[in-house]
């Protein structure tokens, strides 16, 4: 496998959750003008992560006989509901209603796609 697309999908998720959270922390401080700025980038950053992620779950796919494909479609799955509660989470704080349920989702699908991701898949870095 390449390498370096599992390198770029993984900057790509660590510049993302960097923005959501740095976003996150000017909405909860009511700058939204400032926060415009690393919210547009972050959807900018989602462009990367999902061509990334397409790119790996192919691979999935392309290997003949592989008995993680099953996986693969779920982490796939998990990262995609994990984007859309960062974007709704900062949606609602920006219009300053109440996330809660968001952020439940939000925290179950990471967990769910980092297991997947670096425990479970064979392009994980865990054994």
């Amino acid at each position: 496998m390449d390498d370096g697309m599992i390198l770029t999908h993984i900057i790509g998720w660590g510049l993302g959750l960097l923005l959501f959270f740095i976003a996150l922390v000017l909405y909860s401080e009511k700058k939204k003008k400032q926060a415009t700025i690393p919210h547009m980038i972050l959807r900018l950053d989602y462009l990367l992560i999902l061509y990334t992620g397409f790119v790996l779950l192919w691979r999935y796919f392309d290997e003949d006989g592989s008995s993680f494909t099953v996986q693969a479609i779920i982490k796939g799955i998990a990262g995609l509901i994990v984007i859309v509660c960062m974007e709704m989470i900062l949606v609602k704080l920006k219009k300053e209603k109440s996330a809660k349920a968001w952020w439940i989702i939000f925290f179950i699908a990471l967990v769910i796609t980092l297991l997947l991701g670096f425990g479970i898949l064979p392009m994980g870095f865990l054994p």
